[in-house]
């Protein structure tokens, strides 16, 4: 049984989200997000749960903190919830919302975990929303607000920062599925917001560089492999379209500057969107990152359609496929085959996965949770990583989704992500198998196939 050994100084991690585990809502004067008001909206979230406690890591990220360390974790990638920075949006900061993320980022030093900071992971403030929310071109300037205020608090301790998390969900789940909040279902809407947040992303990147500050910075994607149901042109055609829809629609911006041709022509055709103004094209252009993240859950296999939808296909459920607690297909070469089309068409870029994982339907017994599909989850995947990096990828580290199990959106606290099991009455921290087992490749930089 071979041993995948990984490079030297590969980054083994684990990720979470600000509304996802930290609680106290109404706390030390942070405002309300989108996510408050609609987790608050009866109906939008599973059970009518919402993220008013969640994991309470508030109050508990310290022993947080040494739960990481005891892991072996290398890096900790979290994002900052905006509202309890700038509870209105912009104005005037709140000192004990920058205070806890100092407190955060010291403990996290001095166990000797690098912090991977995303600056927006969907809490938008609530205040921003009532004046638009991300339709609103200004918002893209209350970003870059935000960014550098958070940059000039914080800089002196992170010296990795992602801008965005997802832009394509905030998008399209948000705007035009309507499954995540502010919960519009208007294409032309969330192809519209799709262009101000890279220019938020932009903003913030250009702030970032005159700065002068010594770190890194870059985004993360949500990336799914996109593969034909057959080798028909048709078929080929709409996988295309919908490669487009998912992933090149926010890689071209973020990695060539551009948009690309196919897609700019259906949306200006069929939604009149996006609205690309004097000077939007250079500034994106004019913005580099220094590496990319990647998000990627599962894969798309697709079909043409004949009918007047605005990517004509319809998505297959592979027969004889696995599938996660979320009824979303295993499919792990889709993750190497992803990272090596990055690395072909998109010029080298460094890249970090900065979430992968899989829910189940996890139960604790004896104070144990034997998760074994989620370690042949996980294994899986990071062979598939492992081939990637052999085929020439500049893939530097692996954050695993997610650290905790948390409040997974319109799902609430019905899908467990975590590496570690949250018993939502006590608030206990129960490690899962698969904590152990990750606990185990860490101390080895890899495992035996």
């Amino acid at each position: 049984m071979p041993k995948l050994t990984f490079p030297k100084d590969f980054i083994w991690g684990a990720a979470t989200a600000s509304y996802q585990i930290e609680g106290a809502t109404q706390e030390d004067g942070r405002g309300e997000s989108i996510w408050d008001r609609f987790s608050h909206t009866p109906g939008k979230v599973k059970n009518d749960e919402t993220g008013d406690i969640a994991c309470d890591h508030y109050h508990r990220f310290q022993s947080d903190v040494a739960l990481m360390k005891t892991m072996g974790l290398k890096g900790y990638r979290f994002s900052i919830a905006w509202p309890r920075i700038f509870p209105t949006g912009k104005g005037q900061p709140n000192q004990k919302g920058i205070d806890f993320y100092k407190a955060l980022l010291d403990e996290l030093l001095r166990q000797e975990i690098d912090p991977l900071v995303t600056l927006y992971h969907w809490d938008l403030p609530q205040a921003l929303q009532d004046q638009g929310g991300w339709d609103n071109r200004q918002t893209a300037d209350y970003f870059s607000d935000y960014a550098a205020y958070v940059f000039d608090a914080l800089g002196d301790r992170v010296k990795k920062w992602l801008t965005l998390n997802e832009p394509s969900i905030i998008s399209l789940n948000g705007n035009a599925i309507g499954e995540h909040a502010p919960g519009f279902t208007d294409y032309a809407l969330a192809i519209r917001v799709s262009h101000h947040l890279n220019l938020a992303h932009a903003k913030a990147i250009k702030i970032y560089r005159q700065s002068g500050q010594k770190g890194e910075i870059g985004a993360t994607l949500n990336l799914t492999t996109v593969y034909p149901a057959s080798d028909t042109p048709e078929d080929k055609a709409a996988a295309w379209r919908v490669d487009g829809h998912n992933n090149r629609w926010y890689l071209d911006p973020v990695l060539k500057g551009i948009y690309p041709d196919d897609m700019l022509k259906l949306y200006c055709e069929k939604l009149n969107a996006p609205i690309i103004r004097s000077g939007d094209l250079e500034l994106l252009a004019s913005t580099k990152i220094d590496y990319l993240g990647v998000n990627y859950y599962s894969r798309k296999l697709v079909k043409n359609s004949l009918d007047n939808s605005l990517l004509r296909h319809v998505e297959l459920r592979p027969e004889g496929s696995s599938y996660t607690y979320m009824d979303w297909e295993i499919y792990p070469q889709g993750l190497s085959d992803l990272l090596i089309q990055l690395d072909r068409n998109y010029h080298h870029p460094r890249i970090f996965i900065t979430e992968n994982g899989a829910a189940f339907n996890d139960q604790l017994q004896d104070n144990r949770v034997h998760d074994r599909d989620r370690i042949n989850y996980i294994k899986a995947h990071f062979a598939a990583a492992y081939r990637a990096i052999q085929s020439g990828v500049a893939l530097e580290g692996y954050y695993v989704w997610s650290l905790l199990d948390n409040f997974e959106w319109a799902h609430g606290c019905s899908k467990r992500f975590g590496l570690i099991f949250i018993d939502y009455p006590t608030q206990a921290r129960i490690w899962k198998e698969s904590a152990y087992w990750y606990q185990d490749v860490i101390t080895n930089n890899g495992f035996n196939a």
